[in-house]
């Protein structure tokens, strides 16, 4: 339920509101002091201010200082004006100050609703552009500001001018190749080829001839000389994709051209020199498979001169909603579809869900949402979900509280072999406070248990 901030002195008017706008909810403020209280402790996104406030109830000064106030402590803030002056000038100014909207009493519960409801769309459609925005690779198709994506892309600001070689590390279908693609894009070689090739998907005799081309008659059906990726990627950047399944045999080759920046086609006798970024991704444990013997050492440690572990997408809470607005968006245009949102069962189940296909498997049912849903929005169902009840899964507050406590409390009493006066001490409470909290959180299972020694 969305919250209004009614800053209004009145108590007969607060009752009529309070009627009126049944659908949401209401704190009030009868006063600018007590207004800018409320403001900070809500952080409504609408508010809704009579002028004629006190202690200068007879004139607009108080209320259009009250406006000021708001919008200079929160400047998106909706701030619709109440007045019953018939001079519209006073209501005027306060659009010239920054006032979403006016409206002269009598109150009309239904055309107010409307101007609060259009209020409440404005404010969260300029959040969710803001949050859009909030990303600084937008136009790379990195779309998000969680921290967790934020700082990995800070690390790409840091990395993209250099020449160092970068190993990425994710998830199948976090979006590496998008992150390459990034760095490219703003170090010195971004108007040079960007090119990728995947390990992983050419049959193992084929991916040398693939990265370092052939000569004529190296092989049967080699017709002509050919260039390699490497070559082709000449000047710009080369992205070897999933670099964890490249052959053994053909990783010492590998090697020497990172380190001497220079290739031998298949069948040929002449190095070739070669000005070529390379950039590196897997989500493999690379680690691991130089621990396997699977994997170069050598080559590992040439590679991750720099490393960016690119989080999953289960990890960047509610990126999810906004990269699915951005493909919703997309596969709109590309079906000719109108689809306008997402239920809020929808919601829900996309925030829940575990994405262990990440950003791909969201593409996946988005895509498949918009072409078969029968509806504006698209519901839980339409994205291969169960339905769930129309209930926000999100904890209180207390509900946070209570579940880190007794958390708390069953690790500090396993750690004190289950010595509850050991407990009390680990935790900095008092025995008596401990057993408050061990009836308070229904944990009798501690006192059942309880294995008390002798302590001297």
């Amino acid at each position: 339920m969305h919250t209004v901030l009614v800053i209004e002195d009145d108590l007969g008017i607060q009752k009529q509101l309070k009627w009126s706008l049944s659908d949401y909810e209401l704190v009030f403020a009868a006063d600018r002091q007590q207004a800018m209280t409320q403001l900070r402790r809500f952080e409504p996104a609408v508010v809704t201010l009579d002028l004629g406030l006190p202690p200068d109830a007879a004139n607009a000064s108080e209320g259009l200082a009250c406006l000021t106030e708001i919008l200079t402590a929160k400047p998106e803030t909706k701030v619709i004006v109440l007045t019953g002056s018939t001079d519209n000038n006073h209501a005027l100014q306060a659009i010239a100050l920054g006032a979403y909207d006016y409206y002269q009493k009598p109150i009309d519960a239904d055309v107010l609703n409307i101007i609060l409801q259009r209020a409440f769309k404005l404010s969260q459609l300029e959040q969710e552009n803001k949050a859009l925005k909030a990303s600084s690779y937008q136009q790379a198709d990195i779309i998000g500001n969680s921290e967790a994506i934020q700082k990995a892309c800070r690390t790409v600001e840091k990395i993209a001018p250099t020449e160092i070689t970068t190993l990425l590390l994710g998830e199948s279908g976090t979006g590496k190749e998008v992150f390459a693609r990034a760095i490219h894009r703003q170090s010195p070689r971004t108007g040079k080829p960007f090119v990728a090739i995947n390990c992983a998907s050419i049959p193992e005799n084929l991916l040398e001839s693939e990265l370092f081309g052939y000569e004529k008659g190296a092989f049967t059906g080699a017709v002509k000389t050919t260039l390699g990726k490497i070559e082709c990627a000449n000047g710009g950047t080369l992205l070897l994709d999933e670099i964890g399944d490249m052959p053994l045999s053909l990783q010492a080759k590998m090697l020497r051209f990172l380190q001497e920046r220079v290739i031998e086609r298949v069948g040929g006798r002449s190095e070739i020199e070669v000005d070529v970024r390379v950039i590196c991704a897997t989500h493999r444990d690379l680690q691991d498979m130089v621990a396997a013997q699977s994997f170069r050492e050598d080559l590992y440690y040439r590679i991750s001169e720099i490393v960016l572990r690119i989080p999953p997408l289960r990890n960047r809470g509610h990126d999810i909603i906004l990269i699915a607005k951005a493909l919703l968006h997309r596969f709109n245009q590309e079906y000719k579809t109108q689809i306008q949102g997402f239920t809020p069962c929808a919601t829900e189940a996309l925030l829940s869900h575990n994405w262990p296909g990440n950003i791909r498997e969201l593409q996946n049912k988005l895509k498949s949402a918009v072409i078969l849903s029968e509806s504006k929005l698209i519901n839980a169902e339409d994205l291969g979900f169960r339905p769930t009840a129309n209930k926000s899964s999100f904890q209180t507050l207390r509900q946070i509280r209570e579940q880190a406590e007794s958390e708390g409390i069953r690790q500090a009493y396993v750690l004190a072999n289950s010595n509850l006066s050991k407990t009390a001490d680990l935790l900095g409470v008092s025995r008596p406070t401990l057993y408050a909290l061990i009836d308070k959180y229904k944990l009798y299972d501690l006192k059942g248990t309880e294995s008390e020694t002798t302590e001297s």
